[in-house]
């Protein structure tokens, strides 16, 4: 059974609003991820900064000190859940 020109017309349509909708969802995802890449980016170089100018042992890298200071963490949480503190 052939199509009548109204459907072929209403799926062609359709076809344009979906393709429009992907290309404004594509523009507004990418632009929100360049954003956050860029927020992101920037805390760490800040965070980085102040670990290495405050909570930096003499000798010690920034990465070492991030894990040191994890580690002392894990070790207060569990003395405060066992109520040691």
């Amino acid at each position: 059974m052939a199509k009548s020109k109204l459907i072929k017309a209403n799926e062609k349509i359709a076809e344009g609003v979906v393709h429009g909708y992907q290309k404004i969802e594509e523009g507004v995802v990418g632009g929100y991820k360049k954003i956050e890449e860029g927020a992101v980016g920037g805390f760490d170089k800040i965070a980085d900064k102040f670990v290495d100018h405050f909570l930096t042992k003499e000798g010690e890298s920034v990465e070492e000190a991030k894990v040191r200071l994890a580690a002392e963490q894990e070790e207060r949480e569990a003395r405060r859940k066992a109520g040691l503190e």
